[in-house]
C-alpha cells in the first residue's frame, strides 16, 4: 500500500494539518483524516508508514467503544459508507479516506494532555535515573527500567514542544474541578485498557490523551433532578483526538517482559530508536528512514491491532 502523506478535498474547508492528521470542517461536526504521516522528536519526517493511518483510526474506534461507560467521547463513527451518507459531498474522495477517517463532534480542547505511566520507561526512566523523579515527582528508590508502577497520571502544556507542568499547574489553568476530573477519568481509561490489552498479549507501558469540551442536550449529571433536563444545553468534558494506539502509547508484548531492560515495543520507539543510532540531531529537517525501518515500522503498527483486536486490518 502507497502511504498517503497529505489529503486534499477541495468541497470541504480544511481547518488544520497536524502532525499525523488533516482536520476538516463539515458543518457542526469535524472529518478527521488520519494519514500515514510519522513523527519523531516533535518533527515530522519525508517517508509515510504503509497502514499506518488505517491502523490509528480502526484501533482508536475499537476503544472508543470499549471505554464508552467511562466517559464520552468525541466519535461519532468511521465507517465511510456512513460517513458519506451524513456529508454526501465526501464520495467522490474515496480513494483519500476510506479506512483511515473519523467523524467526530466539535469540541473546545483544553490545552493540556493527560500522561499515564504504568511502568517506568523512555524519558521518564532517562530522569529517575539522573534524579529519582519523574516529571518532578519523587518515585521510590529502587527502580529497574521498566518496572511496574502504580498508574501515575502527569501533565503537558501545549506550547510547541511540549511543556512539563506539575497537577497544581494544571488546575491553575483549566480550574481544580476540570483539572480533577480529566485526572480521574484518564487513570480510569489507562487501567482499563491495561487490564483488557494484558489479556491480549500487551503490556500497555504508558498512553497519553487529550480531553475539551462539547455542548450537547439530555441529563444534566450535575443536577440530575432538573426538570428542564432534556431542553437544557450541557456542557461535557469529552474524550478527543485518538486513544490508545501506538503513536500516543507505547506497547510491549507481555510474553518476555522481564524489568531491568528496555522492551521492545509495537509502535513508533522502533523509528525513534533507529534516529538515535544514526545521530540524527532532532531538528528539521529529517533524515529518511530506509525501507527495511519502513516496513518493520508498518508490520509494528499491523501486529498491534492484530493482538489487541483479535483480528487483522481489514
Amino acid at each position: 500500500m502507497k502511504p498517503i502523506l497529505k489529503t486534499d478535498i477541495p468541497v470541504l474547508k480544511k481547518l488544520g494539518q497536524g502532525k499525523v492528521r488533516d482536520i476538516y470542517e463539515v458543518g457542526e461536526n469535524l472529518l478527521v483524516v488520519t494519514t500515514d504521516r510519522i513523527s519523531a522528536f516533535d518533527v515530522v519526517l519525508p517517508d509515510g508508514i504503509p497502514y499506518k493511518g488505517a491502523v490509528l483510526t480502526a484501533l482508536s474506534t475499537f476503544w472508543f467503544y470499549l471505554i464508552k461507560d467511562i466517559t464520552p467521547t468525541h466519535f461519532i463513527t468511521s465507517d465511510f459508507d456512513e460517513i458519506a451518507r451524513q456529508v454526501p459531498a465526501v464520495k467522490p474522495y474515496k480513494d483519500q479516506l476510506v479506512g483511515r477517517t473519523m467523524l467526530v463532534k466539535k469540541a473546545t480542547v483544553f490545552p493540556v494532555e493527560c500522561v499515564v505511566r504504568g511502568y517506568i520507561a523512555g524519558s521518564a526512566w532517562e530522569e529517575y535515573s539522573k534524579s529519582g523523579t519523574v516529571r518532578g515527582v519523587q518515585l521510590v528508590e529502587g527502580l529497574k527500567e521498566s518496572d511496574q508502577l502504580k498508574p501515575t497520571p502527569s501533565t503537558k502544556a501545549e506550547k510547541g514542544h511540549d511543556e512539563n507542568i506539575s497537577f497544581e499547574k494544571m488546575a491553575e489553568v483549566i480550574g481544580p474541578e476540570p483539572a480533577k476530573e480529566l485526572k480521574d477519568r484518564s487513570i480510569r481509561i489507562y487501567e482499563t485498557a491495561h487490564k483488557y490489552a494484558l489479556t491480549k498479549g500487551i503490556i500497555i507501558c504508558d498512553t497519553k490523551f487529550e480531553w475539551g469540551t462539547v455542548k450537547t442536550t439530555g441529563l444534566n449529571r450535575i443536577k440530575p433532578d432538573n426538570p428542564l433536563n432534556q431542553l437544557n444545553p450541557v456542557v461535557e468534558i469529552t474524550l478527543v483526538d485518538e486513544v490508545l494506539t501506538p503513536d500516543s502509547s507505547r506497547f510491549w508484548p507481555s510474553d518476555g517482559y522481564f524489568p531491568g531492560k528496555s522492551q521492545p515495543s509495537f509502535d513508533k520507539q522502533f523509528v525513534r530508536d533507529y534516529l538515535k543510532v544514526i545521530g540524527w540531531n532532532k531538528t528539521p529537517p529529517a533524515p529518511k528512514l530506509p525501507e527495511e525501518i519502513i516496513k518493520k515500522t508498518s508490520e509494528k503498527y499491523l501486529e498491534a491491532y492484530k493482538r489487541i483486536t483479535g483480528q487483522e486490518l481489514a
